[in-house]
């Protein structure tokens, strides 16, 4: 292992792909931990200063992103063997490496903002006219606390008599291309929307969805067939998530999301829907309150409802029945309210007949008998002054006669039978 790299003093060796090394380093200058990726420079002259050109100008144009969802690019060099660029070191994980344990999967939802963020990325990039043509798991780094990060601006961008010499970095991600990518066709941006599409389906189902035994089979596959929806081989995706890795796939650019902004603003309707449809996992109120200890009512004498009074509260007085209840209309009103209209019937029928019957509502259905006019008894004329008029006296009713005695007698104990029937209701 190489002890420096330009005025960065290598501390350990993170990976190691076909076009370089890549190294853990720090720079002395600001004592700051720093990424240096190494690219090996087996070419001839005029390559190589092909390459040099185009590498530095994709990485000062990477080096002008200045992005949460980019990783930083700090500076730039080469040697006589190999080209590098420091950049931000990342404490995490590459998407590749996360998607391989299956102990420890995400969730569909954790994926999807993953990807959201990844889209808002390469959005910016896109805005800036960079395309970053080599989109896969292996070129995205998840940090602490879930943000997601894409890295190796431009390195895709070679020259097309280098990539004949290193096929490693081109046919080492064959099934991320788009068709125009894996047929020759010119790129533009949507290239990236397809690639970040490949991405998505396959952290979601565990599987590529252009798949094959060797390249040439892929790349046919990717230009001519169409994987199953995602929600087939996995039940957790919803199918809203179908439409939208459906579109980001599609064959031709002009069927395809036309910006990165439209996938991610997909992609955050989608992670929206998904949280609203699961439990809050944020809230305060994460288990019940333990239960309270027991009082005993001795214990809370003296205060509040228990506290004792200094004088004896009366007993409560028995309510009265008004004197109006005691009539046929209350009799009626009872005989309704208690669905016992057939049993009074006989009792109403009687009480109609009477002669003393008025009608129903009247306050007083039944009038004691007239009483028999007497003669006025003419007053004393020595104790009654003349200027005062006479006083008559009331004359006493006169014996009712047999019949109207019955049936007062029959109203009489109708009406005990219904004061009876009221009492009893009323301490049901």
């Amino acid at each position: 292992m190489i002890e420096t790299l330009g005025r960065y003093k290598i501390l350990s060796v993170i990976g190691q792909g076909a076009m370089g090394v890549v190294y853990k380093a720090v720079d002395p200058m600001i004592d700051r931990t720093v990424a240096i990726k190494t690219v090996n420079l087996q070419l001839n002259r005029d390559e190589l200063e092909e390459f040099e050109a185009r590498f530095q100008q994709e990485i000062k144009a990477a080096g002008r992103l200045n992005h949460p969802n980019i990783v930083t690019i700090y500076d730039v060099g080469r040697n006589d063997n190999m080209a590098y660029m420091a950049m931000e070191f990342l404490d995490g994980r590459e998407l590749k490496e996360i998607l391989a344990h299956a102990d420890d999967a995400p969730s569909v939802a954790t994926i999807v903002d993953w990807v959201a963020q990844i889209a808002q990325g390469l959005g910016f990039a896109h805005e800036h006219d960079i395309i970053h043509r080599d989109v896969k798991p292996s070129n995205i780094m998840v940090v602490r606390g879930g943000l997601a990060k894409i890295t190796d601006f431009g390195i895709a961008r070679m020259p097309s008599s280098a990539v004949k010499t290193m096929t490693g970095l081109i046919l080492g991600s064959p099934r991320y291309m788009s068709p125009e990518q894996v047929i020759g066709k010119s790129l533009d941006h949507r290239t990236d929307i397809f690639s970040l599409g490949v991405v998505l389906y396959e952290a979601m189902t565990k599987t590529p969805p252009f798949d094959a035994d060797n390249v040439n089979a892929i790349m046919y596959a990717t230009v001519n067939t169409h994987p199953p929806a995602p929600s087939s081989l996995n039940a957790r995706v919803p199918p809203m998530l179908d439409l939208v890795v459906a579109k980001a796939l599609a064959k031709t650019v002009d069927e395809r999301y036309q910006s990165m902004k439209e996938l991610a603003g997909d992609l955050n309707e989608v992670k929206r829907l998904l949280a609203s449809a699961q439990p809050a996992a944020t809230l305060l109120a994460t288990k019940a309150p333990s239960p309270p200890k027991a009082i005993s009512l001795e214990a809370l004498q003296g205060t509040g409802r228990y506290q004792k009074a200094d004088t004896e509260v009366e007993e409560a007085k028995p309510l009265k029945i008004a004197k109006t209840f005691d009539s046929f209309d209350a009799t009626l009103k009872l005989a309704a309210i208690t669905n016992q209209t057939a049993e009074f019937q006989q009792y109403i029928s009687d009480t109609k007949k009477l002669k003393a019957y008025t009608g129903e509502g009247s306050g007083a259905a039944v009038k004691p008998p007239a009483a028999a006019p007497r003669k006025p008894i003419p007053p004393a004329r020595d104790k009654v002054p003349s200027s005062t008029g006479s006083m008559k006296i009331p004359a006493l009713p006169s014996p009712a006669a047999p019949d109207t005695i019955v049936h007062l007698a029959v109203i009489g104990t109708l009406i005990v039978l219904a004061l009876g029937l009221v009492i009893y209701l009323v301490v049901q």
